[in-house]
C-alpha cells in the first residue's frame, strides 16, 4: 500500500465523533509519520486531548505519535514521556532512529534519577571524610581581600564577576558524570519526572533493556549503565547471573563473572573519578570475589590497597598459605610483591604486625612465677604456643612473606638487576665533566646530579673515585649536594649504608666532629635516600641525629633524609620533633622541615596536621619556609580527590602567591592521574588568570600530574600554552609534557619541545631539554630516530662556551636522566599493575621544585624504576632459565656507547725556514754522516759513547715521526673500516632474525611485555608479566636447577677513612700503614729510594695541599670505593667557613726610617 501524499484528510478523522475512526486516524498518521510529522505538528493539541482522555480506548497509540511527533521536532524530553506512556506500543529493539535516540534518552533519565537517589556508603576507612578544618577557609567565608587579590589588577577597586571556570566547585557536580550544562531554552537537558506512572515506565523500559542485554550475553553494557547510575544492586545481580551461567557452560576458560569483575574493577579505577562511589563498587568486587572457591587472587589484592584494608590482605595470605600447595605459595609470594609495589608504609607495617612472624618459638615460661607476674608471660605463651603449632615449612614460608613485605627481598633484587645490567657510559659523564668548570657551584652540581642520575641504584661510584681532583672544587652546598649523591647511586644498598656514610655521618661525640656541617648534612640526606619509603630500619637512627643536630645545615639534610625514609608512615612522633624544629622559625632549615612534615603524613589527609602547617605558614615571614609548608600541606592531601576541595579553595584564594602556589600543587597532587575535568578546568583557568608567574608556571606544569595516564592528549591541550607570550607558561608546558609523556617517546610531544630547544629564554630551554630527555629515556635509534640527534644537541649544549648557565644545566640533567640507573631505569609514576606509584610522583612533584633549591633535585630518582624481568622460583631463588621475545633484537637493545675519538693535537702550521737554519742543519747532518764513517772504521769506545746517545736520540725522533704517520694510517684504516662496519650493520639490520632469547635478570622495556612469552617447560610464570619479580611454578621440583649467581655479594662496601677534623686542611697526613704500603710496593719495583723520596714529600705537604691526589688514598685506584675515596675530600672543611676560628690578630707594625738605620 502506498504511503501518504497528504495528511490533511486523515487528520479530519481526528476531529469526529467516533472512536473507531480516531484510531483509523492515528494509526495511519503512525504508519507514515515521518513523511507527514510536518502537517501533523500543527494538530498536536487534538493528539494530546485523545491522549488525556480516558475514556478513548487507544491512549497508548497517541502517545506514540506524539513522541514521533516531538522526536522530529527535536524536543527529545517530550518525546522519551510520551514515549514511555506509549507501555509496549514503544518497541525499543526495533531499528530505527526513533527508537535508538528514545532508548538514549531513557538510559540517561534512568542514570539521573538512580544517581540522584544514590546515598554514599561509610563501611570503607578509604570513604571517611575530612573533619572540617580550623581554619579561614574551614567555614566558608572567604574574606573579599583574599578574592581580588589573585586576579583583579590593582587599579580596580571592585571585584568582577567571576567567570564559571572560577567559582567555587566543592559541589563536585563537574565530576558527577550526568553533570550537563543546563541552558535555558533548550528541552534536551535532564528532565525532572513526577508522575509515578511515568516513572515505573522508565523502570520497565530499563528492565527490558537489561534482559535484552543478559540474553544476548552483553554484560558489559549492563555493567557500565549500573555503574554510571550508581545502582550496585544490579551490577550485583548480574555478576550473580553471569556466574550461574558460567557454571552451566562448564567451560575451562575464565568464567564470564570472572571478566565482568575484571572489567569492573578496571573501570572503577581508570573511569570513576569519585571516590566514594570507587569505593563502594571495590568493597562489593571484593565481596563477590571472596564467594567465589577459587578467586583472582591479584584482584582481590587490587581492591585490598584502594579499600586500604590491611585485615583482608592478612585474612588473603593466610588463606593461600594454609591452602599448602605450591601454586598457592607462590601467589601469596606475588601478591606480597604487589603489595609492597603499591601500599603505603602505614599499611605494610599493619599487614607486618598481623602476620606470624615465623620465629623459632621460645621456652615456656616456669610455673613458680606468682600470681600478678603470671598474666603477661601467659599471653605471651599463648602467641607462642600458636607459632609453635606452626611446621618448619609453612613459618619459613611466612618468613619469606614477611620479607618480602618489609621491602628488603625486591630492594635486593632490583638492586642486583641494577648491578649487573649496569651499562653506565662514562665517557658521556667525562665529557660532561670537561665541558663544565669545576669551579663554578651550578657547573659542579650540575655534574653531581649527572652522574647521580646514570649511575642512580647501580652502586658505581667509580667517578667520584677517578675524578677527586674535581670533586676537592665542592664547597658548602655544593659539597652537601655531592655527598647526597652518594644516596642516589646506592639506593637501596640498605646493609651497608651506615658502613658506607660513617665518614660522613655526624659523630656522637660531637656535631662538628667529623669535619665540614655541609657534608654532615648531605649524608644525612643521602641516608634517607637509601632508605627511601622503607624506613624501618633508619628512622631511629636519622630521628636521633636531627634532635641532637644544632647546626641549621645539618637539621636541613636530617629533616630531607627524615621525610623521605618515613614517607607516608604518619608517624605523630616525628612530625612533633619537625614542628618544634619549624617553631625556631629558621629559613634554612624551615624549607626543609614544612616539606619533610608532608612526607610523614603523605596521602593521609590529617586535617590537624594542615591546620598546623597552614597557621604557622600565616605567622611566619619566611618565604622558604611558607614554600616549604606549601608543599608539604599539597603532599598530604595526596590522592585525597574531592576530600581536598574546601582545602584548595581556600589556598587559591589566599593574597600569598606562595600558598596559591601551594594551593595549585595540591590540585595537582589530590587529583594525579584522574584525568578530572573539574580539576583540569581549575588549572587552564589559573594558568591564564593569576597575576604571579611562579603560580601560572606550576598550573601548567601540574596538567601533567593529572594526565599522566593520558599522554596523548597532553601535547594537545598545551599546544597553544607552549606558544605563549609568557616564558613561565612556556616553561612549564614544556614540563607537563616530559611529566605526562615520560618514557613514552611520544611522537606529539617531541615535535612540539623541539622549537622549545631554541627558545630565546634559558630557562625555557632547560625546561624542553630535560623534558625531552624524559619523554626519550630507554629510547633508542630504531624505537625513536630521533633519539640520536636530542643527544647529539645536548652534547653541543654542554659544550658551547656561550650558552647560559641554565641551559647547560638543563643539558647536564638531561644526559643524566637518559641513561638512568645505568640505562636499566624508566621514569614510572604508576606502579607495574597500575595503580600509582606514590614515590614516583612525589619524587617528581619536589623535583620540580629544583627552580627554587637545587638539592631538591635528587628526589627525581624516587621516580626512577627498574623495567626487567626477575623470575623467582617457590624459594624465592633466581633460577637460570630463558624466555621468548617475538621481535627483533635491535628493536629494544641499549643505546650503543659513545664513540670516543682520540684527541688530535692541534693542526701544524708550516715553519718559515730561515736560511741560517737551513745551513746549520746541513752542518748537523754532514757531521752526522762523518761520525757514523769514523764508527763503521774505528771501532772506538769513546766514540761509540759519545755516537750511541744522539743516534739513539735521532732514532726515537724517527720512531716518533713514524708513529705519527702510523697513527694516521690507522686512523684512515679505522674510519673505512667503521664506515664498512655501518654498511655491515645495515645489512645485518635487513636481515635480522625475529624473536630471540632473553635471561632471567635481563632488561625489559614496558613497551617489550606484549612480545614476551614463556616457552613450554619446566617453569611458568603465576600471572601475566607486567616487569619487576615474577613467581614460577616449578613443575619439576625433584629436578635438580641451576641458579643464577648473585655478583652483588661478591662485592664487599669498603669503609671510608676517617678524616681527622682539622680546621682548615683539604685532607689528612697518609698514616704509617699507607707509608708501609706503598715502601713495599716500591721495594718490589725496585724503586726504594724514588718512593722514600715520594712519601717524604708527600707527609711533608700533605698538611697544606690543596686538593688531595689519588695516590695518597689506596681506595683512589683499582676496585676501591669511591665512597671511600672521596671522603678525604668531602668531610675537609672549607677554607672559608663561617665555623672555623678567627684568625689571631697581627702585632702592630713598627716603621723604620732610612735616617733610623743609618
Amino acid at each position: 500500500m502506498p504511503g501518504l501524499v497528504t495528511a490533511s484528510g486523515v487528520l479530519a478523522f481526528l476531529t469526529d465523533e467516533e472512536p473507531e475512526l480516531k484510531v483509523f486516524a492515528l494509526k495511519t498518521l503512525n504508519d507514515d509519520i515521518d513523511t507527514v510529522w510536518t502537517e501533523v505538528a500543527g494538530s498536536l493539541s487534538q493528539i494530546e486531548a485523545l491522549y488525556e482522555d480516558e475514556s478513548f480506548p487507544e491512549r497508548r497509540l497517541a502517545a506514540l505519535v506524539l513522541a514521533k511527533v516531538y522526536f522530529h521536532l527535536q524536543a527529545y524530553n517530550e518525546s522519551m514521556t510520551f514515549a514511555l506512556a506509549a507501555g509496549p506500543l514503544f518497541k525499543f529493539d526495533a531499528p530505527g532512529e526513533f527508537e535508538e535516540t528514545i532508548l538514549s534518552k531513557c538510559v540517561d533519565q534512568y542514570i539521573a534519577v538512580s544517581s540522584a537517589r544514590h546515598v554514599p556508603s561509610k563501611k570503607s576507612k578509604a570513604n571517611l571524610s575530612l573533619p572540617t578544618l580550623e581554619t579561614t577557609f574551614g567555614t566558608g567565608s572567604i574574606d573579599g581581600s583574599a578574592i581580588i587579590s589573585p586576579t583583579t589588577p590593582f587599579t580596580q577597586s571592585t571585584l568582577p564577576p567571576k567567570s564559571l571556570l572560577s567559582r567555587a566547585s566543592t559541589d563536585n557536580t563537574i565530576l558527577d558524570p550526568t553533570f550537563q550544562s543546563t541552558k535555558e531554552g533548550r528541552s534536551n537537558s535532564v528532565v525532572q519526572i513526577t508522575d509515578s506512572s511515568t516513572q515505573q515506565a522508565l523502570q520497565g523500559v530499563i528492565e527490558r533493556l537489561f534482559e535484552s542485554c543478559l540474553k544476548q550475553g552483553k554484560y558489559r553494557q549492563v555493567v557500565g549503565i549500573a555503574v554510571e547510575a550508581k545502582n550496585l544492586e544490579v551490577l550485583r545481580r548480574v555478576i550473580k547471573r553471569a556466574s550461574e551461567e558460567g557454571k552451566q557452560s562448564k567451560e575451562s576458560t575464565q568464567s564470564p563473572a570472572e571478566e565482568l569483575m575484571d572489567y569492573a574493577l578496571k573501570i572503577s579505577m581508570d573511569i570513576v573519578q569519585e571516590r566514594g562511589l570507587r569505593t563502594e563498587i571495590l568493597r562489593l568486587i571484593l565481596d563477590l570475589l571472596n564467594e567465589i572457591p577459587n578467586p583472582d587472587y591479584f584482584a582481590i589484592a587490587k581492591c585490598v590497597v584502594h579499600l586500604d584494608s590491611d585485615e583482608e590482605a592478612d585474612r588473603m595470605l593466610r588463606q593461600l598459605v594454609t591452602n599448602g600447595d605450591p601454586n598457592s605459595i607462590a601467589i601469596a609470594y606475588q601478591i606480597a610483591f604487589d603489595l609492597y609495589d603499591n601500599a603505603t608504609q602505614e599499611f605494610l607495617a599493619k599487614v607486618l604486625n598481623s602476620l606470624p612472624s615465623g620465629k623459632a618459638p621460645e621456652p615456656p615460661a616456669t610455673a613458680t612465677e606468682d600470681g600478678p607476674a603470671e598474666e603477661e608471660p601467659l599471653l605471651s605463651g599463648q602467641e607462642g604456643s600458636q607459632e609453635e603449632e606452626l611446621p618448619e615449612e609453612t613459618a619459613k614460608v611466612y618468613r619469606n612473606i614477611r620479607s618480602i613485605l618489609d621491602g628488603s627481598k625486591a630492594i635486593k633484587l632490583n638492586l642486583e638487576f641494577l648491578y649487573r645490567n649496569n651499562h653506565t657510559d662514562l665517557s658521556i659523564l667525562n665529557k660532561v665533566r670537561d665541558s663544565l668548570e669545576g669551579r663554578n657551584s651550578i657547573f659542579h652540581t650540575a655534574v653531581t646530579f649527572c652522574n647521580a642520575f646514570m649511575n642512580a641504584g647501580t652502586t658505581n661510584d667509580k667517578f667520584f673515585r677517578d675524578n677527586l681532583d674535581w670533586l676537592g672544587k665542592a664547597i658548602n652546598w655544593s659539597k652537601f649536594t655531592a655527598t647526597a649523591a652518594l644516596g642516589v647511586i646506592h639506593r637501596g644498598n640498605i646493609t651497608q649504608s651506615r658502613k658506607l656514610l660513617e665518614p660522613y655521618l655526624p659523630k656522637q661525640t660531637g656535631v662538628s666532629s667529623g669535619g665540614s656541617i655541609f657534608s654532615q648534612g648531605g649524608a644525612l640526606y643521602a641516608y634517607g635516600l637509601i632508605h627511601a619509603n622503607h624506613g624501618a630500619e633508619a628512622l631511629e637512627y636519622l630521628s636521633s641525629q636531627f634532635n641532637g643536630a644544632e647546626e641549621e645545615v645539618i637539621q636541613h639534610g636530617g629533616a630531607l633524609g627524615l621525610g623521605i625514609a618515613g614517607m607516608a608512615t604518619g608517624s605523630e612522633s616525628i612530625f612533633d620533633d619537625l614542628t618544634k624544629v619549624l617553631y625556631a622559625d629558621s629559613a634554612l632549615n624551615g624549607e626543609a622541615v614544612g616539606l619533610a612534615m608532608g612526607l610523614i603524613m603523605l596521602g593521609t589527609g590529617n586535617a590537624k596536621a594542615v591546620e598546623t602547617m597552614f597557621t604557622y605558614a600565616h605567622e611566619t615571614t619566611h618565604e622558604k619556609i611558607v614554600r616549604g609548608l606549601a608543599l608539604g600541606m599539597a603532599l598530604i592531601m595526596f590522592g585525597q580527590q574531592e576530600g581536598a576541595d574546601v582545602m584548595i579553595e581556600g589556598l587559591l584564594t589566599d593574597p600569598d602567591p606562595t600558598l596559591r602556589y601551594g594551593g595549585v600543587l595540591t590540585v595537582a597532587m589530590a587529583y594525579c592521574g584522574t584525568g578530572s575535568n573539574k580539576a583540569i578546568r581549575k588549572l587552564l583557568h589559573l594558568a591564564v588568570s593569576d597575576v604571579n608567574d611562579d603560580v601560572r608556571r606550576i598550573a601548567v606544569m601540574s596538567l601533567g600530574f593529572i594526565l599522566f595516564r593520558k599522554p596523548g592528549s597532553v601535547p594537545r591541550m598545551v599546544e597553544l600554552l607552549a606558544e605563549s607570550y609568557n616564558p613561565h607558561v612556556r616553561y612549564g608546558s614544556a614540563m607537563a609534557l616530559g611529566i605526562s609523556c615520560a618514557g613514552t617517546g611520544l611522537d606529539e610531544a617531541i615535535d612540539l619541545l623541539e622549537p622549545m630547544m631554541k627558545d630565546p629564554t634559558d630557562f625555557v630551554r632547560q625546561g624542553a631539554l630535560i623534558a625531552l630527555s624524559m619523554i626519550m629515556i630507554q629510547q633508542n635509534e630504531v624505537m625513536n630516530p630521533k633519539v640520536a640527534a636530542i643527544r647529539k644537541t645536548l652534547k653541543k649544549v654542554v659544550g658551547d662556551r656561550h650558552e647560559d648557565a641554565m641551559t647547560k644545566f638543563g643539558a647536564a640533567l638531561a644526559m643524566g636522566i637518559l641513561d638512568a640507573g645505568g640505562r636499566n631505569c624508566s621514569v614510572g609514576l604508576q606502579t607495574q599493575t597500575g595503580n600509582l606509584n606514590m614515590p614516583g610522583i612525589v619524587g617528581m612533584a619536589v623535583f620540580t621544585q629544583y627552580w627554587y633549591w637545587f638539592p631538591f633535585t635528587h628526589f627525581l630518582s624516587l621516580s626512577f624504576v627498574p623495567t626487567s624481568i626477575i623470575a623467582l622460583d617457590h624459594d624465592l631463588e633466581i633460577p637460570s632459565f630463558k624466555f621468548h621475545c617475538n621481535t627483533r633484537p635491535s628493536l629494544f637493545d641499549y643505546p650503543p656507547e659513545q664513540e670516543v675519538k682520540a684527541e688530535e693535537g692541534p693542526a701544524l702550521i708550516a715553519t718559515a725556514i730561515l736560511s741560517t737554519t737551513a745551513q746549520a742543519k746541513r752542518r748537523a747532518q754532514k757531521k752526522e754522516r762523518a761520525q757514523r764513517r769514523e764508527s763503521m772504521d774505528i771501532d772506538t769506545p769513546t766514540v761509540a759513547k759519545t755516537a750511541a746517545p744522539a743516534a739513539g736520540d735521532k732514532m726515537d725522533v724517527d720512531e716518533e715521526k713514524k708513529t705519527k704517520t702510523e697513527e694516521s694510517k690507522d686512523r684512515k684504516e679505522e674510519a673505512g673500516a667503521e664506515r664498512e662496519g655501518s654498511v655491515d650493520s645495515k645489512k645485518k639490520a635487513e636481515k635480522e632474525k625475529v624473536g630471540y632469547e632473553i635471561e632471567n635478570m635481563s632488561r625489559v622495556l614496558p613497551g617489550q611485555f606484549k612480545y614476551i612469552s614463556f616457552p613450554a617447560g619446566r617453569y611458568k610464570p603465576v600471572k601475566k608479566p607486567t616487569g619487576g619479580p615474577l613467581l614460577l611454578h616449578d613443575t619439576q621440583p625433584d629436578e635438580p636447577k641451576t641458579l643464577i649467581e648473585e655478583k652483588l655479594k661478591k662485592v664487599t662496601t669498603e669503609r671510608a677513612p676517617v678524616v681527622g677534623a682539622q680546621s682548615g686542611t683539604r685532607g689528612a697526613a697518609p698514616s704509617a700503614q699507607q707509608l708501609l704500603q706503598t715502601l713495599q710496593a716500591q721495594r718490589s719495583r725496585g724503586g726504594l729510594e724514588e718512593g722514600l723520596a715520594d712519601l717524604l714529600g708527600l707527609r711533608n705537604t700533605s698538611a697544606t695541599r690543596e686538593v688531595p691526589q689519588g695516590r695518597s688514598d689506596p681506595s683512589a685506584g683499582g676496585s676501591g670505593s669511591g665512597a671511600a675515596a672521596a671522603a678525604g675530600v668531602l668531610t675537609a672543611v672549607d677554607e672559608d667557613n663561617e665555623g672555623d676560628e678567627e684568625a689571631p690578630k697581627p702585632q702592630d707594625f713598627e716603621y723604620f726610617t732610612d735616617a733610623e738605620e743609618e
